[in-house]
Order: structure tokens, then sequence, then C-alpha cells
């Protein structure tokens, strides 16, 4: 059984993720205030952390930084606010996945199914483990990215989003394509979550070296190739 911490202040949010994934057969711990939720969340082992950002106290990006100083427990954030800035502020700070508030249970569900999914038990050797492209090199035997001999701190959101694309190297993916692969959604939900983990990959890839491998192919998708 699957152990989740819900911190979230609203009391009618709180009881509505609670009883549904109560249902859903996981343990659910919650804590309805900032330090509280992060007392909880440093000091005990979770499979998933599901936090609001805004919390009195101190607020989920705090708490989002200070698990990572201590563990890489998967982290969905619960966010009212929708814009890009806000969104990547929590993404910069370690979080995994976000989700707009208000939200159908049923989305997320799949969220939270997609980010408690492991990796099955690997039976190939380590070097079909590695996948290499251009300056890349993703070694899934140890989740790790290198770019140039660099490596390249991912979150597991990022991580899946790039091994998609390493996987199918210039092969033209739709946001449809990486909403099932990495979120385990099977329909477009009307959201910008696909571009914004993009950007986001981009940049921390651009970082180590500008050139761009993720381009954008417009009214069609996203593909992994080097620059002509």
């Amino acid at each position: 059984m699957a152990k989740i911490l819900l911190v979230e202040d609203d009391s009618e949010v709180c009881a509505f993720i609670n009883k549904g994934l109560a249902e859903q057969g996981y343990d659910v711990s919650v804590a309805m205030e900032g330090l509280q939720g992060k007392q909880m969340a440093i000091t005990h082992e979770y499979d998933l952390i599901i936090l609001d950002i805004m919390l009195p106290g101190i607020n989920g990006i705090e708490i989002c930084k200070a698990v990572r100083e201590v563990r890489q427990t998967p982290i969905l954030f619960l966010t009212a606010l929708g814009s890009t800035e806000n969104v990547v502020l929590g993404l910069d700070s370690g979080a995994d996945d976000y989700l707009k508030k208000p939200f159908k249970f049923i989305e997320l569900l799949a969220r939270v199914r997609t980010l408690l999914r492991r990796s099955p038990v690997q039976t190939t050797s380590d070097k079909e483990d590695v996948f290499t492209f251009s300056d890349l090199v993703l070694d899934d035997q140890t989740k790790t990215v290198k770019r140039g001999g660099v490596e390249v701190s991912l979150t597991s959101t990022e991580y899946r989003l790039l091994f998609m694309f390493i996987k199918n190297a210039k092969r033209v993916l739709s946001r449809v394509d990486m909403l099932e692969e990495v979120w385990g959604v099977q329909f477009d939900l009307g959201t910008n979550v696909v571009d914004v983990y993009v950007n986001y990959l981009r940049k921390k890839l651009e970082k180590v070296n500008p050139k761009r491998l993720i381009h954008t192919v417009i009214g069609m998708g996203y593909v992994l190739k080097e620059e002509s």
C-alpha cells in the first residue's frame, strides 16, 4: 500500500482528496499547515507528497526545498496560481508535477498513479540501459543524465520526458503522445503542462550546452534532433 502525505489547508479540498485516495487503497497522512507538513515530510518516508503551494506557517515552495535536501520523494504541487512563472517556480524548487485548482479527482488520480509508478525490474545488461544522442548520455540503470560529460539534475518527470525523447530520437512526438507516456493521461486535458516541462527540460540541458536538441514542430509537437 503506497503511503501518501497530503499537505492542504483547505478542509473541504483536504477531505475530498483524502476520501478519494483512501477509497483507492492508499494510506494517506494529512497535515493542514506548513510547519507540520514540513516536519512530517522530512522525518517520515512517503511514496508521494501532495503539496499545496499556499499554506499557513510556511509555503509549499519552502517545504519542497527542505524535502529535496534529504530525499527524492515524488512531489505533486496543487496550485491556484496558474501563471507559467508560478508553475516554473514550483518546478524549480524540485517538484515533479503540478495540478491547477480546481481539478477533477480522475485527473489527480492519473497524476498520482504516474508518480507512483515504478520502473520494471531491469533484466537487460548495463550497456543496454545506456542511451546516447549527440552529447547526451542517459543511464536508465542509475537514472542519471549527462551532457558533454556534465551531470544534469532532473526531477523524475523531467527524466521520464527525456527518456521518451531519447528512445524516439528524430521522431516527432505529439503532446497527446507525451501526456499518455509521461503523465499516464490518455486524453488532452487542455493543459500546457507538456509545454512547460519541455521548456524546463530545455533550460537544464542548454545550461550545460546552448546547442538546442529539443525542437518545436509547429502544429505537431516536439522532436529530439540535432540542429541542421
